[in-house]
């Protein structure tokens, strides 16, 4: 099923044309108050509403439609801790097949209970890289499960991009757009589809100081290795993959890297001032962007709010 390609701006009106109908269409906000702030004019694509709570359901949902009716009945699998789990277990109930996913024991309860809701059979692991693709590597050999990466993979990234498609047919003329940047699927597709449908945009990824890799591989043009991340924004805890990589180095113009403080703070801003829920990595644009006011200042921005998963008994604020 992988191709080993970047995906194209047609990939992703492919997959839109087949995951429209099972995603939510998330709607663009404004608010005056940050806008004021920022003295830019900002447009946020509100993933958090999507379902499972993330953006990591378009690809997901894309990934699993994708599947030919052979490879579909034995399921799809994969390792994760959080929203991809989730995001791969309701796509497979949609399509009605099976679900692996193999889990750190250590994951939240929250999230153990959603995956679970979504009627995905977990395996529990040991929380180390190794224990993780172990137990993978285990369900795939007994079930013949095709696995589904979180990121570095062709289809997810095609469905990440539908919501920058979305976000720029709603919002004319915007000069830049802001996405939060982990293991890269969402600011690999974003940029594909910025760049093809806005002449002259800038694409612009937001990172955690903490797990900066993407920072560091596009400035020296060479994928770089992850140092242990020990950031709050645990949705961009993953490195880089050789495929997000490839179209981050072709379509990004840069990376801005932000410190704990200003995540927490632009976390706290858009609850205080929008009203809605979104967990430390959304917040990661929106840091870059305060940050860098004066790359901004008048200037028409998109931001994508990657999720709203966030333990409400763990606020950082």
């Amino acid at each position: 099923m992988q191709k080993s390609s970047i995906p194209s701006h047609t990939d992703i009106q492919t997959a839109h044309k087949k995951i429209v109908d099972a995603i939510h269409k998330t709607p663009v906000m404004t608010c005056s108050a940050i806008n004021d702030i920022t003295g830019a004019s900002i447009f946020f694509k509100c993933e958090n509403f999507q379902k499972a709570g993330a953006f990591k359901f378009r690809g997901a949902a894309n990934a699993v439609f994708s599947l030919n009716e052979d490879d579909a009945r034995k399921g799809v699998a994969t390792h994760s801790s959080g929203n991809h789990a989730a995001a791969l277990a309701l796509a497979a109930k949609q399509r009605g097949i099976p679900a692996y996913i193999a889990m750190p024991n250590t994951a939240p309860q929250v999230k153990k209970k959603a995956v679970e809701g979504y009627g995905a059979r977990i395996t529990f692991c040991e929380p180390t890289v190794e224990s993780r693709e172990e137990a993978l590597q285990k369900i795939i050999d007994e079930t013949g499960a095709t696995f589904i990466h979180a990121y570095n993979d062709y289809y997810i990234i095609s469905g990440q991009g539908t919501a920058a498609k979305e976000l720029v047919n709603e919002i004319e003329n915007l000069d830049v757009i802001v996405a939060p940047v982990g293991g890269g699927g969402l600011l690999s597709g974003t940029a594909i589809w910025a760049k093809y449908a806005v002449p002259g945009i800038k694409v612009i990824g937001g990172e955690p100081e903490k797990a900066d890799d993407a920072f560091r591989s596009l400035t020296t043009g060479v994928l770089q290795p992850a140092v242990p991340p020990a950031t709050i924004a645990d949705g961009l805890l993953m490195p880089l993959g050789n495929l997000t990589f490839s179209v981050i180095r072709k379509y990004v113009d840069r990376i801005i890297t932000v410190n704990e403080g200003e995540i927490v703070s632009a976390m706290q801003l858009i609850w205080e001032r929008m009203k809605i829920v979104v967990e430390p990595s959304s917040a990661v644009a929106l840091a870059a962007v305060i940050r860098n006011k004066e790359e901004f200042e008048n200037r028409r921005t998109g931001i994508i709010l990657s999720g709203g998963n966030v333990d409400l008994k763990k606020l950082p604020f």
